[in-house]
């Protein structure tokens, strides 16, 4: 087989894949974007995520342990936070609201020696509960609060540890070491905070569905997860910083 043929050949089989997997795209997109505001389009997910697909298509080698569809998956969901960070929305005061969040649940549960409960960490904070609450929704909103944001990709809540090749051995029992302490804090959260996130990334359902099982509204599961990302980040704060 000659070169052309040979190219031609390979664009087909690439055609076929991403063909074959727009559904995982779009089922990515629609999950994503319920909790981002408004201004932000499905159908700019969408074709981040396409670029995500056909970057995987090039790069995907069999004989790694994993199937294509959950390679694909990272690489989506990849390119996706790429194109929402490349446009950050959130105002300063977000990200600094986090960060407030983060330390006075740290010192609580230092201070307790157990989980810090809402009404502790809003007293910490010197506000009202209902106070509290706005803000974790303002930073549910204002920013992409994720797994992914702590350097791994969602399957860890599900898989505990995965392969991860590098170059450099050191690099990969780094990853595996921050994989293994990810894993514990997530087993380590309070159980409607660990549930939720299960729920979310593993079930991928959406933030209204895990309302209708918790038998809560929309809005209290967006702050739920917001308060379980923050805690993460807080005992993960070793790690990340």
């Amino acid at each position: 087989m000659n070169k052309v043929a040979a190219y031609a050949s390979e664009a087909r089989q690439q055609q076929q894949i991403v063909e074959q997997h727009t559904n995982l795209v779009k089922r990515i997109a629609h999950h994503m974007v319920a909790r981002l505001p408004a201004s932000v389009q499905v159908d700019d997910l969408i074709q981040a995520g396409m670029i995500g697909l056909l970057e995987a298509s090039k790069n995907f080698e069999t004989g790694k342990g994993a199937s294509f569809e959950t390679f694909a998956g990272i690489r989506i969901r990849g390119a996706m936070l790429d194109e929402i960070r490349r446009g950050d929305w959130a105002p300063r005061s977000v990200h600094r609201n986090s960060r407030l969040i983060a330390n006075a649940i740290r010192e609580v549960e230092n201070e307790t020696g157990r989980d810090a409960r809402d009404q502790e960490v809003a007293d910490k904070l010197d506000m009202s509960l209902s106070e509290y609450h706005h803000i974790l929704n303002d930073v549910s909103s204002g920013r992409i609060i994720g797994i992914e944001d702590l350097g791994v990709s969602d399957d860890v809540i599900v898989a505990g540890t995965q392969d991860t090749s590098h170059d450099e051995p050191f690099a990969d029992v780094e990853q595996s070491a921050f994989q293994r302490a990810l894993t514990e804090a997530i087993r380590g959260l309070p159980e409607r905070e660990s549930l939720v996130l299960s729920l979310y990334y593993d079930e991928e359902l959406n933030l209204k569905e895990i309302g209708q099982i918790l038998d809560v509204s929309e809005s209290r599961v967006s702050q739920i997860h917001s308060q379980a990302m923050v805690r993460l980040k807080g005992r993960m704060r070793s790690w990340t910083e």
